[in-house]
């Protein structure tokens, strides 16, 4: 058994965990400046450090673990905003009362929820979510905030992405509308909120598209990116912000 340490800035660690649960990994734990993947079989290891290595990879030689427990142990439950607790499907910890239960299944699809700038959009949703509402998540990856707006009473909910296996992770998951593609297949006018947690630049393409599917009075919740690449051409009413990421309410 081996491990490899991969060094990556927070807004890549999503994107990084689906990337090497394609690899076959036999657990993986978040540490300070990056992931630490572990693997069984070592005759992959040149492989690997060939395929990550832009993330600085290290390799160790480690001992054989209890990977159930250090799975646990690496995804613990979450409180997030004022409603939601994150857990993984496996946790048997009761939701505390008051909080909806957000489960999440670490590394299947971009999207774990403990990045910050995904729990500052889960923020931003218990705000601006409203009964009956017609959501739509652009970018869904894992689901996770298609899932959380249905928890919030949303009325109709879609995401979409054009990864088809995320769309897939995601339909398998949860009980939410899901397709391949991306918001030009919207209606127009028809969406109450459209919330995009993806960069400034698919945000600034997307926004012509956005304006059309929009229904009147609607909102956006706009995030993925930190406040030095602040995404132009939109105009916020409300601006929330954990660490360095924002999320614009417009």
């Amino acid at each position: 058994m081996f491990s490899l340490s991969l060094h990556c800035l927070p807004q890549d660690e999503d994107y990084l965990i689906a990337e090497l649960a394609e690899c076959g990994i036999a657990g993986i734990t978040e540490e300070p400046g990056g992931l630490r993947a572990f693997f069984e079989d070592e005759a992959g290891a040149e492989t690997l450090l060939e395929r990550f290595a832009q993330y600085r990879p290290v390799l160790d030689h480690v001992a054989s673990i209890d990977w159930e427990q250090a799975t646990r142990d690496a995804w613990p439950p979450l409180r997030i905003g004022e409603r939601f607790y994150l857990v993984a499907p496996w946790s048997e910890d009761e939701t505390p009362e008051g909080r909806l239960r957000l489960e999440i299944e670490p590394g299947m699809a971009c999207g774990t929820g403990r990045h910050p700038a995904t729990q500052v959009c889960l923020e931003a949703l218990e705000k601006h979510i409203r009964p009956g509402m017609s959501v739509l998540d652009v970018g869904t990856g894992s689901g996770i905030l298609a899932l959380a707006a249905q928890l919030l009473g949303a009325g109709r909910v879609a995401g979409c992405d054009v990864d088809p296996d995320s769309v897939g992770i995601a339909r398998a998951r949860i009980g939410v509308n899901m397709f391949v593609g991306s918001i030009d297949a919207v209606q127009s006018e028809s969406q109450d909120l459209i919330i995009a947690n993806i960069d400034s630049p698919a945000l600034e393409a997307l926004a012509p598209e956005m304006k059309r599917v929009r229904a009147p009075s609607s909102r956006l919740i706009l995030s993925g990116f930190p406040e030095w690449d602040v995404p132009e051409g939109f105009q916020p009413v409300e601006r929330l912000q954990r660490e360095e990421w924002v999320c614009l309410i417009c």
